[in-house]
This record gives structure tokens, sequence and C-alpha cells, in this order.
């Protein structure tokens, strides 16, 4: 059977200022003249996604050399944000197309937010149990989101904590950590939770309140289009 090609353009994707930048249209054409797949891009991405998570919980099993872990975590973030934008400006800029073109979009993303999310649970002065429950909500977050295009609404990206949100928080985080001095790190309770623990908190709390605005707008929007 012949599949008909899929138009990038028909794709709803999150609205990112960042891919209006002259930087980031100059990369993508670079990518696109140099005939780099999008679904290579999106594949990378998932590789620096689970670099990322790895790097997290690098600090507490080397914490002699955590400042570089997390430095190196952070970094890893931002390429994977990077990837995640890329693939899609390079399918548009080369006119390429792929029937399977958001899957690859899609399921590794839901991959390098668990493995980030969940790394950074077991970094130093974090808890294992908040990362996975910060990696729940997030792929959660993202369900609803897919079920609302399955249920004929529009994608909802809405915050406060889409992905981009929560990703600058992991980033904030681990260059804080990596950059300030020992004296300024935060350490509370008896758990002896740092910065990573309170960002996670942050994380479940604000994804908490992004799935609720996300199914309430889903519903008012099916419920307009009833006839």
């Amino acid at each position: 059977m012949i599949m008909n090609p899929v138009d990038p353009s028909s794709i709803e994707r999150r609205p990112l200022a960042t891919r209006e930048r002259r930087s980031s249209q100059w990369v993508a054409g670079i990518l696109a003249r140099a005939g780099m797949a999008p679904n290579a891009i999106s594949l990378a991405g998932l590789m620096f996604g689970i670099a990322a998570g790895v790097a997290f919980a690098a600090t507490a099993a080397w914490p002699a050399q955590a400042r570089w872990w997390w430095i190196a975590g952070a970094a890893l973030v931002q390429l994977r944000l990077a990837s995640n934008m890329l693939d899609g400006m390079v399918a548009l800029a080369a006119g390429a197309s792929s029937p399977v073109g958001e899957l690859y979009n899609e399921i590794p993303d839901r991959v390098t937010d668990a493995a980030i999310l969940a790394g950074l649970g077991y970094a130093l002065h974090s808890e294992p149990v908040l990362g996975w429950l910060a990696a729940c909500v997030a792929l959660f977050v993202a369900y609803v989101r897919a079920e609302g295009k399955a249920a004929g609404a529009r994608q909802e990206f809405c915050g406060p904590m889409a992905k981009p949100q929560r990703m600058f928080i992991v980033t904030a985080a681990a260059l804080y950590c990596g950059l300030a001095p020992a004296a300024w790190q935060p350490i509370l309770g008896a758990r002896q939770w740092g910065l990573a623990a309170i960002a996670l908190l942050i994380i479940i709390f604000g994804g908490a309140i992004t799935a609720a605005r996300r199914i309430h707008r889903i519903a008012s929007t099916l419920k307009a289009a009833k006839p």
C-alpha cells in the first residue's frame, strides 16, 4: 500500500520564539543542505536526553566531580531541546516528509522527559521518588494533549509547566548546582534535599496544574464544537 507523504507544515507544533531566530534558521538550513534526515535529528535528541539523565545521576555516584556532571547535564538538556526544535525546521527547509515523522517527534520526547526527570531524582541531594513522580506527571501532561487531539480538539501546549518550562527549571537548577559555591547550596530537612529535589517538586505541582488546565481547555473546545 502506498502512503501519501505527510506535509510537515500540517503538523501542529509547539509555538516557540526560538524557531524565528536567524541563528536557528541558519543552523536548520545548514543541516537541510547537508542532507541530514529530520528523524535522525529526533534520535540525536533522544540520545542527548538519556545522556542528560545519566549525567544528573552521576552527580551522586561521583560527588567529587559533581560540578562537571551538573554542567554537562544542563548542556545535554539544551542539546535535546535544540534537536526537538530543529527536526521540524529541517523537514520544512528540505521539503522532507515522512509518514512516521510525528512518531519520531513524539515518542523520543516521552522517553527523554522520563530519563531526565528520573535522572534528576537520583542526583546528589535529590530524591528518586520525586524524580519518578515528576516523570509520571510529565507523561500525563503529554497524554492529555494527545488525547485532546484524538478527540478532535486542537493540541494544547499551554503551561505553566509544559516541556519548555520543565526543561528551563531543570537547566537552571543544574547550572546553579554546578556553578554556585557549596556554601550557597540549599540543603533542606533531615532528608538533605537540595535544589534538584526542590526543582522536581515545582515540576510536579506545576505539571498537575498544567494537566488540569489542558483538560479544561480541551473540554471547552469539544463542547463548543458540538452541533
